[in-house]
C-alpha cells in the first residue's frame, strides 16, 4: 500500500486563512500530528487520527510521520503559517535525510500556507514591498551570537526585517537585546511595527520607531518588522496609517 505525507499550512489563524489545497490534505489525511494548538485548529473528520505534542518535539513528530507514511498511511503534519518557514517542513526533510534510505523514496508533498509575515504585512500596507529578509530570534538551535551576526548584516543591509519568534518564557530579553544591537546600525526613527496575534480575536497593532519601541510590548504571538530606509507611513486620520516600503529603495 502506498502511504503519502502532507506538511501542511494552516496560515495565522482560522479556517479563513487555509487554502484550497490545505483544506483538500486535511479532508484525505488519515492521521492529522503536530503541536498540540495546532491540530486542534484542524476540522474533525470521523475516523482521523490526531497526535498531538509538545513545541519541541518537531524532530519525533517528523519520524512518526514518516514512519506512518512508510506503513501506507496518508499523513498530514501540520504548522501555523507556512510549513516551509521556521516550521515542519525543514524538520521533515531533516529527518529523512537523517533516517532510513526507503524514506526518500516516499510521496511528500508541502502545501504552502499564509505566512505571519504576510499576513501581518497584507494588514499594514506593504512593508514588504522591497527586499526583505526573515530572522527567527529563537536561540534553541542556533547560538545567539549568530543571530547578532545576521541582525547586523540585515541591518547593514537595508533590508526590511521581519522577526520571528521574538520573545518566550524562557527568553524574555531577547528582544531588547536584538533592539539595542539595531539602534547601533540604524536610525532611530527606522520604522518598527509590532503585529500580535494576526487574524484572531485579539489582533493588534503598535506602529512606532526604534527609539521608542518598549520590548515589553512583544510577547510569542508578535511579529516584529523593521524597516528600511525606503520605508515610509500615510498618515490617516480615520483609521491605522497604512505602511510601505518603496520600490524604488535603495
Amino acid at each position: 500500500m502506498s502511504g503519502r505525507l502532507y506538511v501542511v499550512g494552516l496560515g495565522p489563524a482560522d479556517e479563513r486563512w487555509l487554502t484550497l489545497e490545505a483544506q483538500q490534505a486535511l479532508a484525505e489525511a488519515q492521521d492529522v500530528i503536530g503541536y498540540e494548538p495546532y491540530v486542534a485548529r484542524v476540522p474533525m473528520r470521523e475516523g482521523q487520527t490526531r497526535l498531538a505534542s509538545d513545541n519541541r518535539v518537531e524532530i519525533d513528530r517528523a519520524r512518526e510521520a514518516l514512519a506512518r507514511t512508510q506503513s501506507g498511511r496518508v499523513v498530514a503534519v501540520v504548522s501555523g503559517g507556512d510549513p516551509g518557514v521556521f516550521a515542519m517542513a525543514a524538520a521533515v526533510f531533516e529527518a529523512v535525510e537523517a533516517g532510513a534510505p526507503e524514506w526518500r523514496s516516499l510521496d511528500i508533498r508541502v502545501i504552502p500556507g499564509v505566512s505571519a509575515m504576510q499576513a501581518a504585512a497584507a494588514r499594514l500596507g506593504a512593508p514588504l514591498g522591497h527586499d526583505f529578509c526573515a530572522i527567527s530570534l529563537s536561540d534553541n538551535l542556533k547560538p545567539w551570537d549568530v543571530i547578532e551576526k545576521r541582525l547586523e548584516h540585515a541591518a547593514r543591509g537595508d533590508f526590511v526585517m521581519a522577526l520571528y519568534n521574538p520573545a518566550s518564557r524562557a527568553r524574555p530579553t531577547r528582544i531588547a537585546d536584538a533592539f539595542a544591537l539595531l539602534r547601533r546600525f540604524l536610525p532611530g526613527d527606522t520604522f518598527v511595527g509590532l503585529a500580535k496575534s494576526v487574524g484572531r480575536e485579539k489582533e493588534a497593532f503598535i506602529l512606532t520607531q526604534l527609539d521608542r519601541v518598549d520590548p515589553a510590548q512583544v510577547d510569542m504571538s508578535t511579529l516584529v518588522i523593521i524597516g528600511a530606509r525606503g520605508t515610509r507611513r500615510i498618515a490617516r486620520d480615520d483609521a491605522r496609517d497604512w505602511v510601505y516600503t518603496s520600490r524604488k529603495a535603495g
